[in-house]
Formats: structure tokens, sequence, C-alpha cells
């Protein structure tokens, strides 16, 4: 396992973190997990209050099996953004209690998604009013943010200097986040990947088409290498749900050097065969699209689009799409059903793709039947 420095937090992290989401089955099977990750190296674990009793299971494995290594291992909570500061404060305190520690190492503020929730960090009477209580207090020793948010607004969030490290989605097959990444560098903060295996592309279980194309990789070890090669990023989350989940992410872990001339390669091959398979119909992600007026999110239903046609990751795009209209400011945005063919987007596509026509065929594709999110009800 490899160690890299969390920004200006001075926090020597593994390369790649426990996240605590999955390990929800029983206390037996998230101790089980927690322990074994740790046996292997990784020294950062990850949950949130939101996680069912992930805070709970993790409070409790660190207090009775793990109590010799505590000092070793560092946790990261997260909590909702609020207007409310008492409401945080109350918060810290409950993470506290689950966890069983006296002070938290890191603390995220879960999902700066929309500018309202930056207003409610940066205004006089915010949440963050209560955790810099907390932090004065020693209850908590680094602030940072996650994030499902527009690039936008991730830049003005890390802009207000406030947070040392960040929870941020960017993969191999999604790197529009990489000017944030660029910027949390530049600001000295330690830079989290959230889910590269799972929302990363769903690598865990590859189609034949895409296992082809990355031959003699696998997908996921690809996604990996590409991730661990930039020096910038800090860690990469792993969310397995049990001790055998960790073996195949961490035969990489040792791996963080440049990728090499047959990676390279490798992705350049990937890059080329999209090119060729969607030709005129390649959407380059640029955004310009936007705003629609019917609140669609173009740019994302047509990257989905672009990995289902060049790279069979159709069983992906339809994990993704069905999460539109049905997961609030997580993944915001309108299916593409709801195009009304306005045309207000054609002239701004410097691709002149016919969009409207793109849109019908993408809810073609990858319409399906919503589904709960993991640690709900």
């Amino acid at each position: 396992m490899k160690y890299r420095r969390f920004g200006k937090t001075n926090l020597q992290l593994s390369v790649f973190s426990l996240g605590t989401m999955r390990c929800l089955e029983s206390s037996q099977v998230a101790e089980k997990t927690i322990a074994q990750a740790i046996e292997l190296g990784i020294n950062h674990l990850e949950t949130a209050n939101g996680y069912g009793q992930s805070e709970e299971y993790l409070g409790q494995t660190l207090k009775t099996n793990l109590a010799k290594q505590k000092e070793e291992i560092y946790v990261t909570t997260k909590l909702p953004p609020t207007p409310d500061a008492k409401q945080m404060g109350q918060w810290i305190d409950e993470s506290l209690s689950r966890l069983q520690v006296d002070h938290i190492d890191c603390l995220a503020i879960h999902g700066i998604n929309t500018w309202q929730h930056l207003d409610w960090v940066t205004s006089d009477r915010s949440c963050l009013r209560a955790i810099q209580t907390a932090m004065r207090a020693g209850k908590i020793c680094h602030l940072g943010f996650s994030t499902h948010g527009s690039l936008e607004l991730i830049l003005a969030t890390i802009e207000t200097n406030l947070f040392s490290f960040i929870n941020l989605h960017y993969y191999y097959f999604w790197q529009r986040n990489e000017p944030a990444i660029a910027l949390a560098q530049a600001k000295d903060m330690g830079v989290f990947i959230i889910s590269p295996a799972d929302k990363g592309g769903r690598l865990y279980t590859p189609p034949a088409t895409l296992r082809q194309l990355c031959q003699p990789f696998s997908p996921l070890e690809l996604n990996y290498r590409f991730l661990l090669s930039d020096r910038r990023i800090t860690t990469l989350s792993v969310g397995a749900a049990n001790p055998e989940e960790l073996t195949t992410p961490l035969q990489v872990a040792d791996r963080d050097y440049p990728l090499t001339p047959e990676e390279r390669e490798t992705l350049q091959h990937l890059s080329s065969h999209r090119q060729k398979t969607l030709t005129s119909d390649l959407c380059s992600q640029c955004y310009r699209c936007l705003p629609c007026p019917e609140a669609i999110n173009i740019p994302e239903i047509l990257r989905l689009r672009n990995l289902a046609v060049a790279y069979d990751m159709t069983e992906y795009g339809q994990y993704r799409y069905r999460m539109l209209e049905n997961a609030g400011h997580w993944f915001p945005g309108k299916k593409g059903d709801r195009c009304t063919s306005c045309g207000d987007c054609l002239p701004r596509c410097p691709e002149k793709l016919d969009i409207p026509k793109l849109l019908r065929d993408s809810h073609q594709r990858l319409n399906g039947a919503t589904r709960r999110r993991l640690w709900q009800d």
C-alpha cells in the first residue's frame, strides 16, 4: 500500500480508502470488512450520518477490536449542509457518539450540490459557525466537503478557502471535474475520489466489448491506474461490502507510478474507438447546450449514450439514467423524453449534433424502472 499527503491536513493517507456505505449487512460483516481493510494497509475509513448504521458499526469495530491501532487510523464522516447552526452542532455530537470517539479526524459537509447549499455554509448564521465551534473545542480536526454539483459550483466552493479537502467525482470515463482537481492542488487541498469503480462505470462488471478494448488490462485496473498515476489525487474510495471485495482493487495499491507506454496506448485505443464508433454523433461534453428550457441534463444523457454506443456500457447507462428525476440535487435534471424540440440548444452545439434526436434515442436505450438509493429503507 502506498500513502500520500492529504493536502494541508498533512495526514498521510493510504491511496485506497474504505468507504463504508455498503457495510450495512450486519455489524459482524462490517467488522470483518473494516479489519481486513486495515490489515491490508488501508488507514482511512469514510462514513456519513446518512449511511444507515454505518457510523455505529464503524464505532463498534474501532472500539472493541482495533483500540490498539486507533491512533494510526483516520476517520472521515459526512454531515449534510443546513442553514441551522444548532442542528449542525447536534449532528456533530451524534456522530461522535455513534463513532465512540472524542474527535473526528476529517468532517466533510456532505453534498454541497446547489448554490443554496453553498450559501448555507458561508452565511453568518450557517452550519459553518457550529463546525468552527466544534473545531475550537477539538471535536473536529479538518474540514472538507463532498459534492455532486456543477463544475462552476465546485470551483466557487474551493475558492472560499474554507476547506482542507474535497470528495470528488472524477474518472477516466468522466473527466469534467479536472479543473477542480487543478484548483484543489493549487489550494493545497487533499483530493478524495468518490466511487471510481461504481460511479466510474460499474467497472467491476464490464461488458465484453469494453473488456476486449482494455486488453491486456481490465477496465477497473485501467481506471485505477489512470487515477493513481495522477499525483494531485490523494486517495480513492473502495466501497467493499465484504472482505472479499477488497481483493481486486488493492492489487494495484502499490502501482502509483506514471502511466506506462502500454497503458497510455490502451487509453488512446479507447479514445480512438469511441471516435470511430460514434463518428458524427459524438458529444464532446462542452456543456454549451445548457441551460435547457426543460431542465434536461443534456450533457450527462449524451455522455451515457457515448458510453453505451462506443463500449456497450448500456447497463451502466441505464443505472445512471434512471436516477434522473429520482435523486433530487444528487443527480439533477430531467430525462430525454422531456425534450420539446424547441431547438434552443442547436445553435450552441459546436458539433452541430441533432440533440433532440439523440435525446430520444438515449431515452429509448437507457430508460428503465427507478430504484431506491442504497442506504434508503
